[in-house]
């Protein structure tokens, strides 16, 4: 058993082994709390994040089981694997605290995109990254979900790893649809929430690939009603076979009103949970409609009013939204923000995309493993996922390629 020490962290208690010095808080959230450390055993920075409260309900355990699983099974160059996990307790029955390390990267997109202009190649070489770390979690059948610049780290080389599994799901189970952050989620999420694909991952890669050529966010509504503008300004009004794919429980709308020239929507507030048309319509704003056959796919017969009582928004000229931007990325960038998620480009095609064909090497984009996922059918009792949360903690054992591609960072 490693020797521990306890250090306090924002009025909180950590209780950490030895190893792991000079705990510094970098942030935190819903689901933990994450601090930056010395590993003095491999002489490198690492990320721990203290899980909260990871027993308190059967939902709470279920979610820390779901993400110690995924991260324990990641094992690519591009995204975040497991570096060790721990707790202080020393039995099942005193168990309650669950502490997971990952490398520490040095910066991530949020950072960069807000500090220097990237030249074309940067972008290349970045969103060729992100999609050849999708391709791998894709392939394992798990969805990211909340992809955005803060979720994605680089290092000085430019070198980068997808993070932040707290959201992910596998692609067989049913979802909510209230999760990634919202200039970078996809319109399904917001009108197809039960039954999204992982193509949602490729449309927050469209926004951020466009952050990054532009500067600025692509769609940053501040809220549901104005994302919906924004997206249908450079996008376009839905088609109806689109349409058909919006979920019956999707949302309540009443009459549509124009205000200060942007369409906004009364409607049930107690439905506000299920559909925010505010981000919806400022991605048709770009977008445009979608096309009959889309339209057709919305189930939902309120939502469908809604796409199809705003004005016909025909799809805007990316060549001339991204004004002096590489003809291939305006391409790629049309390729993935596609409206109809069954006709956006997978993160394999994207790959293939003239784009990126100066970094592109089928034989070096691996896929993953087999993933189980067949515990989330499974309907347990607290303990028992406490139990099996237990079971992996005490059989970890880290890839090996995780100690041996460790990226250094310059101290700060």
């Amino acid at each position: 058993m490693p020797r521990y020490h306890t250090v306090e962290i924002n009025k909180t208690e950590w209780i950490v082994p030895e190893r792991y010095q000079m705990l510094t808080p970098v942030g935190s959230g819903a689901y933990g709390q994450v601090c930056s450390a010395i590993d003095t055993v491999h002489n490198m920075k690492v990320a721990i994040k203290k899980l909260a409260r990871p027993f308190q309900s059967a939902v709470h355990a279920k979610r820390t089981y779901r993400e110690l699983r995924m991260l324990k099974h990641m094992n690519h160059e591009n995204v975040i694997g497991l570096l060790d996990v721990f707790t202080p307790e020393k039995n099942l029955e005193e168990f309650q605290q669950v502490y997971l390390v990952t490398h520490l990267m040095g910066a991530d997109l949020n950072n960069i995109v807000r500090t220097q202009k990237l030249s074309d190649d940067h972008v290349q070489f970045l969103i060729y990254q992100i999609l050849r770390g999708l391709k791998y979690i894709h392939s394992a059948g798990i969805i990211h979900r909340d992809l955005k610049p803060s979720n994605i780290a680089v290092n000085e080389d430019c070198e980068l790893k997808i993070l932040d599994f707290g959201l992910a799901r596998p692609t067989e189970t049913e979802m909510t649809g209230y999760v990634a952050t919202r200039w970078y989620r996809a319109p399904e999420i917001m009108l197809n929430w039960m039954h999204y694909n992982q193509t949602v991952d490729i449309w927050s890669v469209g926004c951020i690939m466009a952050e990054l050529l532009t500067g600025r966010t692509l769609f940053p509504g501040t809220d549901h009603i104005h994302q919906l503008n924004l997206i249908m300004e450079v996008l376009g009004t839905p088609a109806n076979e689109f349409m058909q794919k919006i979920s019956s429980e999707s949302v309540s709308i009443a009459n549509i009103e124009k205000v200060d020239g942007a369409y906004t929507t009364v409607y049930d507030i107690l439905e506000l949970r299920f559909i925010n048309i505010d981000h919806l319509t400022r991605i048709l704003f770009l977008c445009g409609k979608p096309e009959q056959d889309t339209i057709d796919k919305i189930i939902s017969e309120e939502a469908r009013n809604y796409i199809q009582s705003l004005p016909t928004l025909k799809r805007r000229d990316f060549r001339e939204v991204f004004r002096g931007a590489n003809p291939l990325a305006v391409n790629l960038l049309e390729l993935m923000l596609e409206l109809d998620a069954d006709k956006r480009v997978t993160a394999e095609q994207a790959l293939a995309h003239e784009y990126l064909s100066q970094y592109a090497d089928p034989t070096d984009e691996p896929v993953s493993a087999p993933y189980d996922q067949s515990f989330e059918d499974m309907d347990l009792p607290v303990d028992k996922w406490k139990e099996l949360v237990w079971k992996e903690v005490v059989e970890f054992k880290p890839h090996p390629q995780h100690m041996n591609t460790v990226i250094e960072v310059n101290p700060s």
